[in-house]
């Protein structure tokens, strides 16, 4: 997963969801956010941040020139910064990416063939569809940018949406499908993987109650670099 032109920038506020305030050299900029997350702990006064350039953005319609892609988070001054991309479209890219490069294979000996982005089943769609060993496969793909010393969490704000995928998945599990929940982790130095009991409880629940009806539950680190990002290295889980 690769952006075509990064600059960095300083995170100044959030007045929503959809755009920020950032310092570019000398100028401030409103630039799109690809997370409509929280991101309460990374998004903080004077933060670097990198954004996507998008150089043709009248043409294409754009209402700003810049998305913000990443963040370095300031852990302490015993710590390197750590970069973080946060861009909520790139999971799935990266998943897709990975199911076809072998490192679906690799974690489960399964090879994931024929692999299709947004496939619809019952009132849910998934991010990704796939054959593997002669079964059709479903897979969600959750981007995750929550961490605290080490430990990986999602959700960060609660996800009726999410609560409904877990239990599509579990639906087209028991109909024959192979069912996989990927949490791709945006950032590396994780320990292990856990759902977010204290934020929302219900998909806490819920995640641990599709992992005994056929839903493998998966986690991955990725190797995060200015220009973009892959997913690199599975990740413990602890439900």
């Amino acid at each position: 997963m690769q952006y075509a032109q990064i600059v960095r920038g300083t995170f100044i506020k959030r007045p929503n969801r959809f755009i920020a305030q950032v310092k570019i050299g000398d100028k401030e900029h409103t630039v799109h956010v690809k997370n409509t997350g929280r991101c309460r702990e990374l998004l903080l006064p004077g933060t670097e941040v990198l954004l996507e350039y998008h150089p043709n953005a009248q043409t294409l319609g754009r209402k700003t020139q810049y998305s913000l892609v990443a963040v370095y988070k300031d852990r302490g001054e015993s710590l390197p910064k750590l970069l973080i991309n946060m861009d909520s479209q790139a999971p799935n890219q990266a998943a897709k990416e990975w199911l076809e490069n072998g490192g679906f294979q690799k974690v489960t000996g399964l090879q994931a063939e024929q692999v299709h982005r947004e496939v619809t089943y019952g009132q849910s769609r998934f991010d990704l569809a796939f054959q593997a060993a002669g079964h059709p496969a479903f897979m969600e793909v959750k981007g995750v940018t929550l961490e605290k010393n080490g430990i990986a969490m999602f959700p960060d704000a609660p996800t009726e949406r999410g609560v409904k995928h877990l239990l599509e998945l579990a639906d087209a599990a028991k109909h024959g499908f192979l069912a996989y929940i990927l949490f791709v982790i945006q950032m590396k130095e994780i320990r292990f993987f856990r759902p977010n009991w204290e934020m929302h409880e219900a998909f806490a629940k819920t995640l641990c109650q599709v992992s005994r009806e056929n839903v493998k539950v998966l986690a991955c680190d990725c190797k995060v670099e200015e220009g973009g990002f892959f997913i690199d290295h599975t990740i413990s889980v602890k439900l």
